[in-house]
C-alpha cells in the first residue's frame, strides 16, 4: 500500500494552488484595466477564449496525467515551474508585447500548470485516502481544502497588505514562487503510483456512470455563483458599497470563514450526511447574497456579516464535493486523473460564463472601474452581483436533491 501520505503537504499544495486560481480571476482583470488601460470587453472575450480552450485542454490534460502516473514526480515538477513562472511573468515582468497579448500568454500557462497540477493532486489523493484509515477521504479533504482555502486568504489580501512595498502585485508574484518551491518540497515523496488499482479509468468509466455525471453537473452549477461573485467583487466594494480600502478585509472575512468552517462541515457531514450539509450550506448562500439586495452605500458592517456567512457556506462546498467525487472514482475509475480532468473542466467552465457574460454586460451598462457610475449601471452590477447567484444555487439545489448518493448516508460516510 505504501507509506500513508503527507497531509501537510496536501495542504500546502493546495494552499499553492488555491493562491493560482480564484484570487488571480479577482486580481489580474483590475491590474490590466487599471495599469495598461486594457478593456473590460477585451479582457472578457480573452478569459473567455481561455475556457474554450480548456474544453479540450482540461480533459486531455487528465488523459496526460494518467498516462505519466509512472513519471508523476517529474511531471509535477515541471508543472509547478511553469505555474510559478506564469504568475510571475503576468505580475512581476511588465509586458513586452502588447498588454492584452501578454496577459493571454501569461493566463495561458499559468491556467493550464493550474488544471494540470490540480488533476494530479486530487488523482493521488483517491490512491492516497485510503492508507488514512476508514475516514481517509473525508480526512485528507479537510486537510486539503482547509490549506486550499488558506491560501485564498493569503492571496487575496496579500498584494493590499504589500501596497506599502510600490509593487505590491509584482512582490506577491515573487512571494508565490517561493510558496511554489515549499510546496514542491514537502511533497516530494508522494508523488507514486502505489496504491492505485488497475481498471477502467477513462473517460468513457466516468460519463457512463450516473451518478458521477450528476456530480459534474452539480459541480458545474454550484461553482458558477462563487465565479460571478469573485469577478464582480472588487468592483462591488469600490463602486457599489463605496468602500474603497476595504477590499482587502472583506475577503479576507470571506475565505477565512471558509477555512474556519470546513472542519465542521466535514464532521457534521460524517454524522447527518453530506447532502443534507450541502444542501443546508448552498441554502445559507443564498440567504446571504439576498441581503446584499438591502444594502445601501456604506453598508460595510453588514457586508462584512454577509462576507461571514456565505464564506461559511463556501467551506462546505469545498470539503464535501470534492470528497463524494473521489469517493465515487475510487468506485467508477480507480486511477481517477481522467475524472479529475472532467472536474477541472467543469470548475473552470463557471469562470467563463462570468467573464464572457457580465463583464461585458456593465461595459454595455457604461461600468467604469474607479468612476462615477449611472445608477443603472451600479444597479446593473448589484443585481448581477446577489441576484445571479441565488438564482444559479436553486439549480444546483435541485439537481443535488434529485441525485441518488448512497454515500452521502452517516453509516457510508463513517466507513470513509
Amino acid at each position: 500500500m505504501g507509506p500513508a501520505p503527507s497531509r501537510p503537504g496536501y495542504a500546502v499544495f493546495a494552499a499553492m494552488l488555491a493562491a493560482a486560481g480564484l484570487p488571480i480571476y479577482i486580481h489580474a482583470p483590475k491590474v490590466y484595466v487599471d495599469t495598461y488601460g486594457v478593456g473590460l470587453t477585451a479582457l472578457a472575450g480573452v478569459l473567455f477564449a481561455l475556457r474554450l480552450f480548456d474544453v479540450v485542454q482540461d480533459p486531455a490534460l487528465g488523459w496526460l496525467a494518467q498516462r505519466l502516473r509512472g513519471h508523476r514526480a517529474l511531471a509535477v515538477a515541471m508543472g509547478v515551474a511553469v505555474l510559478a513562472g506564469s504568475m510571475v511573468g503576468l505580475f512581476f515582468v511588465a509586458p513586452p508585447i502588447a498588454p492584452l497579448w501578454w496577459f493571454a500568454l501569461m493566463m495561458t500557462g499559468l491556467f493550464s500548470a493550474f488544471s494540470f497540477l490540480t488533476i494530479c493532486m486530487y488523482a493521488q489523493g483517491v490512491a492516497a485516502a485510503p492508507r488514512l484509515g476508514p475516514q481517509g477521504y473525508l480526512g485528507l479533504a479537510a486537510w486539503r481544502e482547509t490549506g486550499a482555502l488558506l491560501g485564498v486568504c493569503v492571496a487575496a489580501v496579500a498584494p493590499t497588505a504589500m501596497d506599502a512595498t510600490g509593487d505590491p502585485y509584482g512582490n506577491f508574484a515573487l512571494g508565490f514562487a517561493g510558496l511554489c518551491a515549499l510546496a514542491l518540497w514537502l511533497m516530494r515523496r508522494d508523488w507514486t503510483s502505489a496504491g492505485v488499482a488497475p481498471g477502467d479509468s477513462g473517460f468513457r468509466a466516468v460519463l457512463s456512470d450516473p451518478v458521477a455525471r450528476r456530480l459534474l453537473l452539480v459541480a458545474l452549477m454550484n461553482a458558477a455563483p462563487v465565479a460571478v461573485s469573485s469577478t464582480l467583487f472588487l468592483f462591488y466594494v469600490e463602486s457599489v458599497l463605496a468602500a474603497p480600502g476595504w477590499e482587502g478585509p472583506l475577503l479576507l472575512v470571506f475565505f477565512l470563514a471558509a477555512a474556519a468552517t470546513t472542519p465542521a462541515w466535514t464532521i457534521a457531514a460524517a454524522r447527518y450526511g453530506a447532502r443534507a450539509m450541502l444542501l443546508a450550506a448552498m441554502a445559507l448562500a443564498i440567504a446571504a447574497f439576498s441581503l446584499v439586495l438591502t444594502l445601501e452605500p456604506g453598508d460595510t458592517l453588514a457586508f462584512a456579516l454577509i462576507c461571514l456567512a456565505s464564506g461559511a457556506a463556501l467551506g462546505a462546498d469545498f470539503a464535501l464535493l470534492p470528497a463524494l467525487f473521489a469517493r465515487r472514482m475510487e468506485q467508477v475509475a480507480p486511477e481517477a486523473a481522467a475524472g479529475f480532468g472532467l472536474w477541472a473542466f467543469v470548475s473552470k467552465l463557471t469562470l467563463a460564463f462570468a467573464a464572457v457574460v457580465l463583464l461585458p454586460a456593465l461595459d454595455a451598462s457604461g461600468f467604469r472601474s474607479a468612476a462615477d457610475n449611472p445608477h443603472g449601471a451600479l444597479d446593473l452590477l448589484t443585481y448581477l452581483y446577489a441576484l445571479v447567484p441565488c438564482v444559479l444555487k436553486l439549480g444546483a439545489m435541485a439537481v443535488l436533491a434529485t441525485t441518488p448518493l448512497p454515500e452521502t448516508e452517516p453509516t457510508v460516510m463513517e466507513r470513509m
